[in-house]
């Protein structure tokens, strides 16, 4: 298969003209200064797709459900009580009717890989499922289903707080101990497509053990390690309270932390701890719509990329799924907070969307396990930008990127993952039946 594009981001840079000759999934040449021959599929702008680091699939369906003020200290514990009592209706088939539905909207809106942080393990009492990765097998399905790359990252949770507190009746479902775990992740390794990756994913410092994050590790065995942290001033002032330290403080000076893993959030840190992730090569997942949403906080994002830290970004809660939003309020809080214009372009004159995309590309590769941009032997993910935008108009080069992060409306045309053309005039191709399984699943729930 070939697919010509007017102009492409290369792996070097803009290119004009540019013919990719798909093969088994990847780039298997790359032809600038061409014109279109007969069979090519021809198009605008073609981009690499953008990879999404953090995601909890279920939680599409409670978006909207929590925008009601509830007690008068609403915050992100008062979220969560409303989503784990939101979950515990959440069976196999629910789970990936909902998270097939959320992976197709990420790929209409140009993610082409998922980093599924998956922790709704068991049955909604707590029970154990005779598959015991039964709903990873759900979230791999759903994957499969709509077509997008899945990094799956099984999550280790054992406790409610700090210290080895006992967990709460409602994270029941979430439970495991370090060796049943560990024969999680294999199974669910098992359950992958054959483009899959595996990691491991201990929730937080809250939900384990010194001793236990370090039994861990070796389960990760090379692949990704993810972990929240620092999200929330309380969870901050408890772990001093436990541990005389900061969060990302602690997992610095405790834990060999390095390029494998990803500290999804880590919203309130310190200076020293900003140099210490940056010197440790790990890679800050961020989540701007859900920061947002929860009343996080921010990331401080100029002081971290300029001393050469990697980010990438993720939709977390799913309560709105849209790349280039992710990007547009990560710069627009330090704008807020800042009193500046363009702070996360770097040097002079860059472009600051064209930046933070090719950011995300990158420390969403290093996050996920996988390689990414339009370069030979790299994955066919591939997303073309809509012409008719009039965004668009007499625009070229990294205009392109950010009148996509900060002005269209309609920007995404067709995504192709894997080789495979999964998404075309900005809607998947699968969507109708994928949004029917969605419906008949949340009529369930709500019944």
């Amino acid at each position: 298969m070939n697919l010509w594009f007017e102009s492409a981001l290369l792996e070097d840079g803009w290119a004009d003209r540019v013919r990719l000759v798909l093969a088994d999934g990847r780039i298997a040449a790359v032809e600038a200064g061409v014109d279109p021959v007969v069979g090519d599929d021809r198009h605008f702008v073609a981009l690499p797709g953008l990879p999404n680091v953090h995601s909890h699939a279920f939680q599409r369906a409670m978006a909207g459900l929590a925008e009601a003020r509830g007690r008068t200290d609403d915050d992100f514990w008062s979220w969560r009580d409303l989503m784990y009592r939101f979950v515990g209706r959440i069976g196999p088939e629910e789970c990936e009717a909902i998270a097939a539905l959320a992976y197709a909207e990420m790929l209409e809106a140009g993610f082409t890989r998922v980093g599924e942080f998956h922790y709704l393990h068991h049955a909604p009492d707590g029970s154990r499922y005779d598959d015991v990765a039964e709903m990873s097998g759900r979230i791999a399905a759903a994957a499969d289903a709509a077509g997008i790359g899945l990094t799956l990252l099984p999550v280790f949770y054992a406790h409610g707080g700090f210290g080895g507190q006992p967990a709460g009746a409602a994270q029941g479902r979430f439970l495991n101990d370090v060796d049943g775990f560990a024969a999680l992740v294999e199974r669910a390794a098992s359950k992958l497509a054959p483009d899959g990756v595996i990691g491991i994913a201990p929730h937080s410092l809250r939900a384990v053990t010194p001793e236990e994050l370090r039994e861990l590790l070796p389960v990760a065995n090379g692949g990704p390690v993810h972990i929240h942290i620092a999200e929330q001033i309380k969870e901050v002032a408890d772990c001093v309270a436990w541990s005389g330290k900061r969060p990302v403080r602690w997992l610095l000076d405790e834990v060999s932390v390095d390029a494998r893993w990803t500290l999804v959030h880590a919203t309130h840190v310190e200076p020293d701890e900003v140099a210490g992730i940056v010197a440790s090569g790990a890679v800050a997942g961020l989540c701007p719509i859900t920061e947002a949403n929860l009343g996080d906080g921010l990331f401080p994002a100029a002081e971290f990329m300029a001393l050469g830290g990697m980010i990438g970004v993720g939709s977390d809660s799913n309560v709105r799924i849209d790349a280039a939003e992710e990007l547009r309020l990560l710069e627009y809080g330090q704008r807020l907070t800042r009193g500046a214009r363009n702070v996360l372009a770097g040097e002079d004159r860059a472009a600051t969307g064209a930046r933070l995309f090719a950011a995300a590309v990158a420390g969403g590769g290093r996050s996920l396990g996988v390689e990414t941009g339009l370069a030979v032997g790299r994955p066919a993910d591939i997303v073309s930008l809509d012409r008719t935008d009039p965004a668009f108009a007499e625009r070229k080069g990294d205009a392109l990127i950010d009148s996509w992060v900060f002005a269209s409306r309609r920007a995404v045309d067709c995504v192709w993952r894997g080789g495979v053309k999964q998404a075309e005039g900005g809607r998947h191709r699968d969507r109708d039946a994928i949004e029917a399984r969605y419906r008949a699943a949340l009529a369930r729930l709500t019944a």
